[in-house]
């Protein structure tokens, strides 16, 4: 796993799809905070937390203090998050989603406020397909609130689901971009956090992982070559972002 920024007392790490950060209920030995454990001889505390199959930004701390300082920062909204995902469908060129959902991983948890903006960048059409709906947009999510599977859940709301996610999405379409364009994994990456103030936030490129399966379905070579390199800046709609009816 490679270190993005090292700030002293504490560490951003660019996470790998498919690792989960720690062992959660199924005891697994193989974690982020284990992987860290043995590498650097000693305890590691997550500033935040990011699903299995999202790759990205995990800002790790090194005392249980400026963990609880990460985690105080991003249950107020002080810290910027920019998020890459691959859906299904045509996704709104920009829009602010302002949608409750649960607070938890049960569906009839109690609802909770969330906000994400959401933008396109760019939608192709799989030739060939199969499946009714044959066309994936690439899109750029900056979530103002952090709720849990916010992303996920605010793409799926707006019939736009991210590609290999089993809890939200189509298992027809994750299997057929699997077969014709590789995508092994959730299509979803945390590309930047921007800590309260930072002149610059801290980026993870694209990965390999998702940057083939996105020129295999043949989006743009520039923007996957842009985004593959860390530049994840998207020009503003003229009009700003606009609420769904």
């Amino acid at each position: 796993m490679r270190i993005l920024h090292d700030a002293g007392d504490w560490f951003a790490l660019d996470k790998p799809s498919g690792l989960a950060v720690h062992r959660g209920y199924t005891g697994e030995r193989d974690t982020v905070v284990d992987r860290l454990r043995d590498e650097l001889g000693g305890v590691v505390h997550l500033g935040h937390r990011l699903d299995r199959g999202t790759s990205g930004v995990l800002l790790i701390a090194r005392s249980p203090e400026v963990a609880r300082q990460l985690g105080e920062a991003f249950a107020s909204h002080q810290i910027d998050k920019v998020y890459i995902a691959l859906v299904r469908g045509v996704a709104p060129d920009d829009v602010r989603l302002d949608h409750a959902i649960p607070s938890g991983p049960e569906k009839d948890a109690p609802r909770i406020e969330a906000r994400t903006r959401i933008r396109c960048l760019g939608t192709v059409r799989l030739d060939g397909s199969p499946l009714r709906e044959p066309r994936y947009s690439l899109v750029r999510a900056d979530p103002e609130t952090g709720r849990f599977h916010q992303v996920r859940r605010h793409l799926s709301h707006l019939a736009n689901p991210i590609l290999g996610d089993s809890d939200h999405g189509r298992p027809d379409h994750n299997r057929l971009l699997r077969e014709r364009a590789g995508l092994g994994r959730l299509a979803l990456h945390a590309a930047s956090l921007r800590l309260p103030g930072w002149p610059a936030p801290v980026r993870a490129p694209l990965p390999d992982d998702l940057a083939g399966p996105l020129r295999a379905l043949g989006f743009d070579p520039a923007l996957v070559d842009a985004l593959a390199a860390g530049d994840f800046a998207t020009p503003a709609a003229s009009a700003g972002p606009r609420s769904p009816g």
